[in-house]
This record gives structure tokens, C-alpha cells and sequence, in this order.
């Protein structure tokens, strides 16, 4: 699913209205529509319904929802002023509010005092177009919607939010956000959570074959899209058929690490699998990973070396290794050695950060896997999370690499300078050990042939839908990084249609 600029947004309103055809009006009426269904659906039953409209055309989508709430029997108070410099369609639906017999209150009249228990508030002040902090009497009536008990259901964006870039000034704080036809990116950053809420994204008939046109660098996964990516088991394949993969990971008092990482990728469908680790973990990997060949180390409890990459199509390198001397020399000769294609999670990527020649030798068509500290480290602070995505999106063109920056919606950086979201996972799922899992499962994907960004893609899905199975049963609470593991095959099936 694309996630459009507000540039293009308002060019795909423009073309639909101009290539269906559709007046600006019925469209708005079509948005409207889809808003009063979503509503009665989940709150049918609210005392009244209070909607506070703003002067442009989300204000005249709150027009269109209040009229279509009082003509179901509901009770609506509308909040809005008749203004002569509103857009058309405002205009318009103002005076359509004689039909359902509304007469509205000015919103000098709005305050917290308005409303009673039970009431659902509609903010429809401002939408997506917004480029400009609110102030004065736009910003006190932003500050009494956020001062509210009552749930809140903001059209489109919440007011003050901006759908592109880091909102500045005051906001309204939504529980719910009803966005249109795609959503934006303003919903990804982890700073806007008390704003948005939990967000829908609500068809109403945008031009299809023009979106498809449109070119996006910002996507969000949808799993129609990794089922086409997830290799295929034909009844004639034998284990060879699927990757040998190697995991250097695991040190003295960290082989959980280890363990978890073997497992993960033992069950995204790899057909052997290699974990090299310290020596005095020799017996430790054999016992808890039956199904898992063991390299020993020359040292006793950390990595120093591999003796030989030859054999295998996927590195997965860094969970548990710690911080030590001579931990540098070890990775660079992976770097240096390595014709399959790498992934570098945990310490590794400490490793890179404390030693930066290791960035220089770092090969091309590697993936990175660092959440929002690791990342900090390796390419530099950010004000907010938009800063944090164009390092991203730039970082991953220079290095010609994969970077997965983990979080509640994980953003896949390419080698292209795009940017895709992960729309699954939950927080339950920030638990130790988590991230283990996900290095293992897309090192495994990587060693079935998969491209890196494809295995990156695929694995951060997975792993985010196994944890929203495993949810189910545990809690989020109680969510442990096995129980991840425990559902890759029943998100993989899930994927698949099985």
C-alpha cells in the first residue's frame, strides 16, 4: 500500500473527480459515508455525537457526517461557523444541515463543558492540507478536544498534525484517526502515538489505475506481497535445495542469543544450518538445537574466527557475541571473507559503531537489523522519527545495503532509497531475545536465495505475525521470544493461505 505525499493526494482527489467524473461534493459525501458507517459500527450506541468543524473541506466532511448521523435518528450537535471565506464544499454542507434539521452552534461556544459521558467527539478542524502550526482560537479549540474524557474520532488527521513532517505547536490527541485511501506517514512516528491513536484507513474510491501510476518511495507491506516472496517446497526438493546457513553468534553468558537465533532460522524453512560459537558452548548448542551442525571456536568464550566460508549461501552475525578486544578483527575478516550475503544484528553492530573502519569494509548487499539506539550510534542522532527516516533512506543508498530500523512499525530502508513499513507486530513483542529471532528467520530466508531486500520483507513480516499469534495465547505481558519462534510455521501458513 503507497503512502503518498500530500502533493500527491490532493492530484489523486483531483483526478478522480476530474476521470470518474465525481463532483468535489459527492466525493466528499462518499468519504463522509464511509466515516458514519465506521462509526456506527464500533460506536452505535454513544449518548450523542458532538462534531467540531474547521473552515476548509475536513470541516465540510464533519458538515457531511453530522447531517448523515442526524438522519439516522442519532443525536448530533454540530460546532461550526458560517463563513463566507470557507471553501465551496464547506459552504455547501453548511446549508445542508436544514435537511436533518441541525442548527449549529458557533465554535466560540465549544468547550470542555460541552459534553457529557457517553458523548463521541468528531474532530473535523483540519485535515491532511494542514502546513501551518495552529494558533489562537484554532489551537484553544485543538487544546479542549485533547482535555476531553470522551473518546475522540478525528476525520482524516488529527487537527495540528502534519501528514508528512514532525508537527510542531499543539494537536489534538485522538484515540481514533479515519484517514482516506492511503495512509500517512505522520501514523509511523513513534512521536505521534498520543496523537493518532489507533488509526483506519477508509476506501472511498480514489482513482485506482491513478494510484497505481503514482510513484511512491514510501510503502507499507501488505501479505499478499510476502506470499509471492516465501520460497516453495516442491514434493522431488531435498534439504540442499534450501540453504546452508551459518549463525556466528553467542558468548559466555549469552548463548540464549545463540539458541534463539538457530532455532528462528531453522524454522523459516532452511535446509541446514551451521552456528559457530565459543568453544565451551560446544555441547550447550548441540543439546538445545538438535537439528543445528556446531563450529567450535579457537577461544573458549568469545569469537575470533572462522575457518573457512566457503560453504555456506547466508552469514547471520552478532547476537550475543559481547564487547571485547579483538572482536573487530574477527568481524573484518567475515567482511573480508564472505562471498554470501550477511546479516549484522546486536553486537555486530555495536562493533561497527565503536569501530567505524569496519562501515568502510562492511560488503555491499549486506542487511542491517538495529532498533532506534543501534542506529543512533552507527549514522547519529535525529530530532524525530521524519530526521530518522531520511538517514535512513540515505545511509542504505550509500552503503548499498538493507537497513531494518526496528520499532512498533519497522521501517526497511533500501538499497534504492525507498522506504517499506511493517503493518505487523505488537508490544508484547518487546522482549528480551525478540530481535534474535527476526536476525534468525531473515538469515534463513536469505539462504533459500531469497534478495536481501525480499528476505528482509518477508522476515520482519513473519516474525511480526508470529508474534501476533502468539499474543493471543500468552498476553502481551507474558509474550516471550520463544513463543515467537513457536508460531513462524503457523504465520507461515497463514501467509500462504494453507
Amino acid at each position: 500500500m503507497k503512502i503518498l505525499s500530500v502533493e500527491q493526494l490532493q492530484k489523486l482527489d483531483q483526478y478522480t473527480i476530474e476521470n470518474e467524473p465525481i463532483s468535489s461534493i459527492n466525493l466528499m459525501e462518499r468519504a463522509a459515508m464511509a466515516c458514519v458507517d465506521w462509526i456506527l459500527d464500533h460506536f452505535d450506541t454513544a449518548n450523542a455525537y458532538i462534531v467540531v468543524c474547521g473552515p476548509g473541506n475536513n470541516g465540510g466532511d464533519g458538515l457531511a457526517i453530522s447531517r448523515m448521523l442526524a438522519k439516522t435518528g442519532r443525536s448530533v450537535t454540530v460546532y461550526a461557523d458560517n463563513l463566507d471565506q470557507a471553501t465551496t464544499d464547506y459552504i455547501t454542507n453548511y446549508h445542508r444541515l436544514d435537511e436533518a434539521g441541525i442548527v449549529p452552534v458557533p465554535l466560540e461556544g465549544f468547550e470542555a463543558s460541552a459534553t457529557k459521558r457517553g458523548d463521541i467527539v468528531i474532530d473535523a478542524l483540519f485535515g491532511y492540507g494542514l502546513n501551518r502550526p495552529l494558533t489562537d482560537h484554532w489551537a484553544h479549540l485543538a487544546d479542549v478536544l485533547s482535555s476531553l474524557f470522551n473518546i475522540v474520532v478525528a476525520i482524516d488527521m488529527p487537527s495540528g498534525v502534519f501528514a508528512g513532517q514532525a508537527t510542531t505547536g499543539t494537536a489534538v490527541h485522538a484515540d481514533f484517526t479515519l484517514t482516506f485511501q492511503t495512509p500517512k506517514l505522520a501514523f509511523f512516528a513513534p512521536e505521534n502515538q498520543d496523537l493518532i491513536g489507533e488509526w483506519v484507513v477508509l476506501d472511498i474510491g480514489l482513482d485506482r489505475d491513478a494510484l497505481q501510476r503514482m510513484s511512491a518511495d514510501l510503502k507499507l507491506m501488505e501479505s499478499r506481497e510476502i506470499a509471492a516472496l516465501l520460497p516453495e517446497r516442491k514434493k522431488f526438493d531435498h534439504k540442499g535445495k534450501f540453504g546452508h546457513a551459518l549463525l556466528v553468534m553467542g558468548s559466555y553468558g549469552k548463548m540464549g542469543a545463540a539458541i534463539l537465533s538457530a532455532r528462528a532460522a531453522l524454522r523459516s524453512g532452511i535446509g541446514l544450518l551451521t552456528v559457530h560459537v565459543p568453544r565451551m558452548a560446544d555441547s550447550i548448542l548441540q543439546i538445545a538445537v538438535p537439528e543445528a551442525m556446531v563450529s567450535s571456536d579457537q577461544h573458549d568464550f568469545n569469537f575470533s574466527r572462522v575457518q573457512s566460508l566457503e560453504s555456506y549461501t547466508a552469514i547471520g552475525l552478532g547476537c550475543g557475541l559481547g564487547q571485547y578486544e579483538g572482536i573487530a578483527k574477527g568481524i573484518s575478516s567475515i567482511f573480508s571473507a564472505a562471498s554470501a550475503p550477511l546479516v549484522i544484528d546486536a553486537d555486530g553492530l555495536n562493533a561497527m559503531a565503536r569501530y567505524p573502519e569496519l562501515m568502510d569494509k562492511l560488503p555491499p548487499h549486506s542487511i542491517l537489523t538495529p532498533h532506534f539506539k543501534e542506529f543512533s550510534r552507527l549514522f547519529g542522532a535525529s530530532q524525530n522519527h521524519f530526521e530518522r527516516l531520511e538517514k535512513l533512506k540515505e545511509a542504505a543508498k550509500k552503503l548499498k545495503v538493507t537497513i531494518i530500523l526496528k520499532g512498533a512499525h519497522t521501517a526497511i530502508g533500501t538499497e534504492d532509497g525507498r522506504i517499506v513499513f511493517n503493518p505487523t507486530g505488537n508490544p508484547g513483542m518487546a522482549t528480551a531475545g525478540s530481535g534474535d529471532v527476526l536476525a534468525g528467520i531473515i538469515t534463513g530466508l536469505l539462504a533459500q536465495g531469497l534478495q536481501a531486500e525480499h528476505a528482509a520483507l518477508a522476515g520482519v513480516y513473519l516474525h511480526g505475525l508470529a508474534g501476533d499469534l502468539a499474543v493471543v495465547k500468552t498476553g502481551s505481558s507474558a509474550l516471550l521470544a520463544s513463543d515467537i519462534i513457536d508460531y513462524i510455521g503457523e504465520a507461515i501458513k497463514n501467509i500462504q493461505g494453507e
